[in-house]
């Protein structure tokens, strides 16, 4: 077991809504064809002024007053997005200046939906290696920025949104029981954005197309998001030597209701064990387990001396799974 423990969560949700008959106004498509295909009814978005650090700094103050720390107190930032400020600097360290607490490691996490899973991972070997204390892990996305609003099969999907996390030694019987990530960049083109980089920096021909925009094949997707997730499931608890009737609580990535559905039913898990908010704020691609953590903690469906599984699947493709006593 890595013996560290969550020591404080918060969130920062933009307060627009956009509901699915928003939508039917903007794009062809409807409520019903929506949560049919999705379980979302609403998502949240950012304003025009507001980045994504601005929501990474606002869910770490949440997370620090949970804590009952300061930001002076942190050892690290890391931030999981992708949809970031800038190519750089990081967007951790757009919120490291709003903060206001220079001198510390920020960087950030590119895996996209398992952005996350693969930020906790790091943050305990920083806090295990005895060189670091209280380490802020941020999933943070501003999707609204860099979705096509005239795509129904990508704008209906995605929210706003960040949730962080402070990751400290355990003296207890918190920690990481098993922990799995993986990826298969064959795949990546199924899920990516094509222009901005080096492969296709921006042009003229690639604003009028829209390649600054998320392309997706949504039917390949889904097939390995199920694969991937359910997969990955089953081998952390294989390797921590539970079943899913050990768990206390399954926290998956909220990218779709049919995926999480289907996960699920392919590990074993029951839907009554597993917390899900996709229908309030869509897929927050980072920062769905962060968020969905949070609404757990705030619900009062988690416990200290709990068993949670978490499970991911995003472009790259990247996927991962941790059983994590609380």
């Amino acid at each position: 077991m890595q013996k560290i423990k969550i020591v404080g969560t918060g969130s920062a949700i933009p307060p627009r809504i956009i509901t699915n008959l928003d939508l039917e106004k903007m794009v062809n498509t409807s409520d019903e064809w929506i949560r049919e295909r999705t379980g979302i009814s609403e998502r949240h978005i950012v304003d025009e002024k507001t980045a994504t650090s601005d929501l990474v700094a606002e869910s770490a103050l949440v997370a620090l007053k949970d804590a009952g720390l300061e930001a002076k107190d942190l050892g690290a930032i890391i931030v999981a997005t992708a949809s970031p400020d800038t190519a750089y600097p990081p967007t951790a360290c757009w919120a490291q200046k709003k903060l206001n607490i220079p001198g510390i490691p920020a960087f950030d996490i590119s895996a996209a939906c398992t952005g996350f899973l693969y930020g906790l991972e790091i943050a305990s070997g920083l806090v295990e290696s005895g060189g670091y204390r209280n380490v802020l892990v941020s999933g943070a996305e501003v999707m609204s920025k860099i979705v096509n609003w005239e795509d129904r099969n990508t704008c209906v999907i995605f929210g706003d949104g960040a949730s962080s996390v402070i990751v400290d030694k355990s003296d207890g019987e918190s920690g990481i029981i098993s922990s799995y990530l993986g990826a298969d960049g064959t795949l990546g083109e199924l899920l990516y954005q094509p222009a901005g980089g080096t492969r296709m920096p921006a042009s003229q021909e690639t604003i009028d197309k829209k390649l600054h925009t998320v392309h997706m094949k949504g039917t390949e997707v889904f097939k390995h998001a199920v694969r991937a997730m359910g997969g990955a499931a089953i081998r952390v608890l294989k390797e921590a030597n539970l079943t899913s009737d050990d768990i206390s609580l399954f926290i998956p990535h909220q990218a779709n209701l049919r995926i999480v559905d289907a996960t699920c039913r392919r590990a074993g898990i029951s839907m009554d064990k597993t917390h899900t908010i996709i229908h309030k704020y869509g897929n927050v691609p980072a920062a769905s387990i962060p968020l969905t953590l949070d609404d757990a903690l705030r619900a009062g469906r988690i416990k200290r001396g709990d068993l949670l599984l978490f499970a991911a699947f995003g472009g790259g493709f990247t996927w991962g799974a941790m059983v994590l006593k609380w």
